[in-house]
């Protein structure tokens, strides 16, 4: 438990010293620099959003393929034991 405990301060403290370095030694202002963290992040947010939904796609389509194939109802429960 310890060791977990000093990892996490050791984390957090590596963190906050990485981000008033980055704070400092940006060619950018604190605000501007915020602004594209935040651009940034929503890119982000939106590709994961859009691959999340490609794959959710073609794993609804697998499993059509398979209910067809194999003639199962569209629900099915699981047997019991």
């Amino acid at each position: 438990m310890r060791k977990l405990v000093s990892w996490l301060i050791g984390f957090s403290l590596g963190a906050a010293v990485a981000a008033m370095v980055v704070f400092l030694f940006a060619p950018f202002s604190g605000d501007e620099l915020i602004a594209r963290f935040k651009r940034g992040w929503q890119e982000a947010l939106a590709e994961a959003s859009k691959a999340n939904n490609e794959r959710r796609a073609e794993l609804e389509a697998e499993l059509a393929q398979m209910r067809k194939t194999y003639q199962l109802p569209e629900t099915t429960t699981p047997p019991k034991m």
